[in-house]
């Protein structure tokens, strides 16, 4: 490697590692303001931890019922999260392997919606759910998983990138149906794209708001977000500061253990979907 390349490479090195301070920044920002008070929050700006963890704590609990939102929370990101994963699969191995009038405009639709906010349709979501009688009930924050245009998407790209579809003429050769052919053959090599997307599918329910927030009436029933929220209508808001950092914080944790437990399936459903056979 010459003098020239070096550079270049070192270059890039030190663009990655500035990228990746950048980006480590505000998580930073946030466990040192969980240990800080409220008027050092609004009145000064620093990276070094200070000693009102307890507090923090204290006033974090007094408003919310923190294990309690967790708990409110998986009940809807996990199950929500097998939906999204297993039902988009399925759809997306239909689109991306048979052929059959209406595939390519099933397609189109689907990238339409996918551009569409979901914002727009809340307010008829709403009163459909208040017609079904589901309001304040974790099953229209669960069941609309079952149809994840975006997901979809993805993996039937994927599929048609890495499935070999030699593999599936043999399987039906040997006698296999196509729901043992799905199951048995077709998701396993579907896996680090079901993993990459599912790692997006748990975060976005995790962090579910505005939904909930309409929805969910109750306060024992709230997720972890709309519950972190409440703290903001409390009457002494720069002494929760401190309590609103603490809560956000302890509600990424679950989000980095997926990330950390599914992250190197981000990096196969790249390399995967890289090259089309």
């Amino acid at each position: 490697m010459n003098t020239a390349a070096k550079i270049k490479k070192g270059i890039l090195y030190l663009c990655l590692i500035l990228l990746a301070a950048i980006c480590f920044l505000p998580f930073l920002l946030m466990i040192v303001n969980a240990t800080r008070s409220g008027v050092e929050i609004t009145h000064s700006f620093t990276l070094i931890p200070s000693n009102h963890l307890g507090e923090n704590w204290t006033a974090l609990f007094a408003y919310v019922n923190l294990f309690k939102g967790f708990k409110n929370s998986l009940l809807v990101a996990i199950p929500a999260t097998i939906l999204t994963a297993y039902f988009s699969a399925i759809t997306a191995y239909a689109l991306a392997v048979y052929r059959f009038k209406g595939n390519g405009w099933l397609f189109k639709i689907l990238v339409v919606f996918m551009m569409i906010p979901a914002q727009l349709s809340l307010i008829g979501f709403y009163n459909l759910c208040q017609k079904l009688h589901m309001v304040d009930s974790y099953l229209p924050l669960i069941i609309p998983a079952i149809a994840s245009p975006g997901t979809v998407f993805f993996l039937r790209q994927y599929v048609q990138s890495t499935l070999s579809k030699a593999l599936l003429e043999a399987a039906r050769i040997d006698g296999a149906g196509e729901l043992h052919i799905f199951h048995r053959i077709v998701l396993p090599i579907m896996a680090p794209g079901i993993a990459t997307m599912s790692i997006g599918a748990f975060i976005g329910n995790w962090n579910n708001y505005l939904v909930p927030l309409i929805l969910l009436n109750t306060p024992d029933k709230m997720t972890l977000p709309v519950m972190i929220s409440t703290l903001n209508a409390a009457t002494d808001l720069q002494k929760n500061q401190g309590a609103i950092y603490l809560g956000v914080a302890i509600s990424v944790v679950p989000i980095l253990i997926v990330f950390c437990f599914c992250s190197k399936y981000i990096i196969s459903s790249i390399s995967a979907g890289s090259v089309k056979e």
